[in-house]
């Protein structure tokens, strides 16, 4: 069971900072999640809001501050992400806006042909799915997560028809039985997010593969 830091190990440092994933690292994970928009110039941030009010002293879109404004602020590039995971976990891109899907396939395909990840390295997970039908579209080598929060069986039958790596739902709405529905199609089940130890005993009762939680260190 693969243990996924969320936003890095946000139980322990500011979430979707270089801090927090190398603190996720420093704790042994498999894998972290991270949140992406795209600045004014069209680079790929990781950030979970679409505004930097809740996270920075400052306030207002990321899309509308250049990314040499973004990064005093404490957010850094995708790329400068990689270069600090540097192959030692796998890395879960989660795609906030269909706009950043074309930048992060660019990414992820410089990542392989130039600094020795391999596709297996990575998933690219989103709520809006005609963002991951883009990603799928561009290189189907990609991995694909299916997020939801609702609907169990439509993820599934999306990821079927997406060919998904995985399925990551709210873990409210896993049972024995659709877990194992998942995994019979061959699909990973990564619920998210679990902090609580009985959520984590609960979750793990059910045979997941992987567990995206605050704090790696409980898994």
């Amino acid at each position: 069971m693969h243990k996924i830091g969320h936003r890095g190990a946000k139980g322990h440092a500011a979430e979707n900072t270089l801090a927090s994933f190398q603190k996720a690292i420093d704790l042994g994970v498999d894998g972290i999640e991270l949140d992406v928009h795209l600045s004014l110039d069209g680079t790929v941030m990781v950030i979970h809001d679409e505004t930097v009010d809740r996270t920075t002293s400052h306030s207002g879109l990321v899309k509308n501050f250049s990314s040499t404004e973004l990064e005093p602020m404490g957010i850094p590039t995708l790329e400068a992400v990689f270069d600090l995971a540097d192959k030692r976990c796998f890395i879960n891109v989660e795609l906030k806006t269909y706009e950043t899907a074309d930048k992060t396939v660019e990414i992820i395909e410089n990542l392989v042909s130039k600094k020795g990840w391999n596709y297996e390295q990575v998933i690219v997970s989103s709520f809006d799915w005609n963002a991951l039908q883009q990603v799928h579209f561009l290189n189907d080598t990609i991995r694909i997560g299916v997020l939801t929060s609702t609907d169990l069986d439509l993820a599934l039958a999306f990821a079927k028809f997406i060919k998904a790596y995985s399925i990551h739902p709210y873990y409210h709405l896993l049972t024995a039985e659709n877990v194992m529905q998942m995994q019979s199609k061959n699909f990973k089940v990564h619920p998210w997010t679990i902090n609580e130890p009985e959520d984590i005993i609960f979750v793990k009762s059910l045979k997941i593969d992987g567990i995206i939680t605050d704090f790696p260190e409980r898994l």
